[in-house]
């Protein structure tokens, strides 16, 4: 597995892939990204990008969400000319970049979780919809993988799941279409098994963000997840023994320790870096490792920040990684 060192998460603001990409390859990150634009409008969100990646199950906008459709249309059209003009971009920007290179699609749950059947349920509903859903984006993350490897040769592509709903789909916390249920909670044999065959499947490292509270530490580490992306401001000291024992085992943390509502400061660096170094410690990830276990990326995405803003916290995350680096205790 790939040291993820100093990235993003990979939503920023604007509309135009290759500022965003300049900005992003500019600012010297250890994992570089592929950046996400949801400014661009329908079609750029997480879901709808993940679903324009399926293969063989094409989807429509309907009322505002995505589901699942006997043909595609307009909205599909749209979404899948984001993707070439975001990759025509990277090919531009990214010439001769030789290192890690991560692109976020929305993770199996999350998807499952607000992608709609035909019906206008969610696919969550249906076993078999879910099965066919998680193959299918699973094709197309290979394609995907294969297609930036092949723009640019020297990359090594790192594939982030995005799973925001996560911990709400273990708990049973999902609502049914009419709001007025929830449907039933996701087994955790069940949820590791679709992570492990992401895994097995890809010819590249799998990692996962959540920006939810109760992320499941032991699942993404047996499944052999390399990473989790986690916001620091929400891990609790209930957490820090799973967390300790899943990055034993090998698990990556990357800690969002700066916050994207938040302007950057010089005490704000120091405060960010005295973070991590303190969960490092409570977590017993041995200061001669924390390089290779420990990332820092901001606490979400960077979408709802200005454009200087998102900015000045890619700078603060490079400088939080390089306090880590010099002074890891």
């Amino acid at each position: 597995m790939i040291a993820i060192g100093a990235t993003g998460i990979g939503s920023l603001p604007g509309t135009d892939p290759t500022l965003a990409l300049s900005m992003v390859f500019g600012e010297d990150l250890d994992t570089p990204y592929l950046p996400e634009l949801p400014a661009r409008g329908p079609g750029a969100d997480m879901v709808g990008r993940a679903a324009a990646r399926l293969v063989d199950l094409p989807v429509e906008l309907s009322v505002g969400r995505w589901r699942l459709a006997s043909h595609g249309g307009m909205d599909l059209r749209r979404a899948n000319d984001f993707w070439r003009w975001g990759l025509d971009a990277l090919q531009e920007v990214a010439d001769g970049y030789a290192g890690p290179l991560k692109v976020a699609l929305c993770g199996p749950w999350t998807l499952a979780a607000m992608l709609e059947l035909p019906n206008g349920n969610v696919v969550l509903t249906d076993p078999g919809a879910v099965r066919d859903v998680h193959a299918s984006q699973l094709e197309g993350a290979q394609a995907l993988l294969g297609e930036i490897a092949s723009r640019v040769p020297g990359a090594q592509p790192i594939l982030q799941l995005d799973e925001p709903m996560l911990p709400a789909v273990l708990a049973g916390q999902v609502k049914s279409a009419s709001g007025y249920s929830r449907l039933p909670a996701v087994a955790e044999q069940t949820a590791e098994q679709a992570f492990a065959e992401y895994v097995d499947g890809l010819d590249a490292p799998v990692v996962v963000h959540s920006c939810a509270a109760d992320v499941p530490y032991a699942i993404l580490q047996r499944a052999g997840v390399g990473a989790a992306l986690v916001d620091a401001a929400l891990i609790t000291s209930a957490q820090y023994d799973a967390i300790g024992e899943a990055v034993d085992r090998g698990l990556q943390l990357v800690l969002g320790v700066l916050d994207p509502k938040q302007t950057p400061t010089p005490a704000r660096v120091d405060a960010a870096a005295a973070r991590a170094r303190e969960i490092a410690t409570i977590v017993a990830i041995p200061a001669d490792r924390r390089a290779e276990l420990l990332g820092i990326s901001p606490a979400c995405g960077l979408a709802g920040a200005t454009a200087a803003n998102a900015l000045a916290i890619t700078k603060a995350t490079r400088q939080v990684a390089q306090q880590l680096r010099n002074q890891p205790e």
